[in-house]
């Protein structure tokens, strides 16, 4: 369900690759430097060990241990993602939501939901679930804000419950601004293809 998600105003991602294939081709000259001399010692003291172990230490085997890493854990590192420009926004949120065209003299109505963010380096999902529906992203950008911090703009689909058959399935637009401490976010989101509604979010994280 997680699908790629485009950054503006950050470090290309495409870059990252060729850094990471420059630090495993000096990594790996280092460990073959390294295990060449400690094959060299142990060929003097008499415990020959074969040329095949050297086989393993190779920059691709290399490059797929270091961007594995790099995936996995060292984009979420604050002080890299800040240089990266790419936040982790991975975790649970609670959401308060209102929707504000019910009509004029009609008060606005209040909403909860609970959203969860899926992301890694190049994928994410966001998935809003309240008691009658639940929505999906299926199309996501990141946007740096040097005035306003980080901006999230995405396309979502929103399918009713099995028994909300008042409700209509729809699509809709959303666009949230993170707070600087990635604790909070506030947004807005517009409906249609189905449910012409539009109102106000507001997110705050629950875990990470």
């Amino acid at each position: 369900m997680e699908h790629e998600y485009s950054v503006l105003g950050g470090l290309n991602r495409a870059s990252i690759g060729r850094y990471v294939m420059a630090a495993s081709v000096i990594v790996a000259g280092l460990v073959s430097t390294l295990v060449g001399l400690v094959v060299a010692l142990l060929a003097e003291s008499g415990l020959g060990i074969p040329p095949v172990v050297l086989w393993p230490v190779t920059s691709g085997a290399i490059y797929m241990g270091l961007y594995y890493l790099f995936e996995a854990y060292a984009w979420k590192m604050p002080k890299l993602s800040a240089v990266l420009r790419v936040p982790d926004l991975s975790g649970k949120w609670k959401c308060e939501g209102s929707s504000l065209n019910q009509g004029e003299g009609v008060p606005a109505t209040e909403w909860r939901a609970e959203v969860t963010i899926v992301q890694s380096w190049d994928k994410i999902r966001i998935r809003l679930k309240t008691a009658q529906s639940g929505s999906n992203s299926i199309a996501a950008a990141l946007m740096y804000d040097k005035a306003d911090g980080y901006r999230v703009l995405y396309n979502y689909k929103n399918e009713p419950g099995i028994n909300e058959s008042h409700l209509a399935a729809h699509r809709g637009f959303a666009e949230l601004v993170f707070a600087p401490d990635l604790r909070s976010a506030q947004g807005d989101y517009f409906n249609g293809h189905g449910r012409y509604t539009f109102g106000t979010m507001t997110l705050t994280r629950v875990e990470s």
